[in-house]
């Protein structure tokens, strides 16, 4: 069986300076992280973290290493949409709708132009927000 997942990680890339080992509370940049950290750690290889590696955080807070060619295979970074984009993905999964009438509502004119617009040119992006989460476009 394949899975997914089903929650976004936080991940950056070690980039060796002494901010990220003190962030991380690594040993030694190329040795070791620090042995209060979970096991799951030391699940995804050899527990050393070596510059272009990624520090992945869950969502109970813990870190594992992840190395930079596994990482490009698995992760992408979430969409970027617009403000009033990620309102109406809230409104409207807070409401009960799919995605489905979503789109409809969209094709047959129901949000205002600038909504409507943005989805029919982003209709991909709007699906990958609507199912793995989003980041929110920054204000200009």
């Amino acid at each position: 069986m394949k899975f997914y997942r089903k929650q976004p990680i936080e991940a950056e890339q070690f980039d060796g300076s002494d901010e990220m080992v003190d962030k991380y509370e690594l040993i030694d940049a190329g040795t070791m992280l620090g042995t209060h950290h979970s096991p799951e750690l030391y699940l995804t290889g050899s527990g050393k973290v070596d510059v272009g590696d990624w520090i992945a955080t869950g969502v109970n807070d813990e870190h594992w290493t992840i190395t930079d060619d596994v990482f490009k295979k698995t992760y992408a970074e979430l969409p970027v949409v617009p403000r009033e984009i990620a309102c109406l993905i809230v409104q409207a999964k807070r409401d009960d709708y799919n995605l489905g009438l979503v789109l409809s509502a969209t094709y047959s004119g129901i949000w205002k132009a600038s909504i409507g617009d943005w989805i029919v040119t982003h209709t991909e992006t709007l699906a990958r927000a609507w199912l793995d989460g989003y980041q929110v476009e920054e204000e200009k």
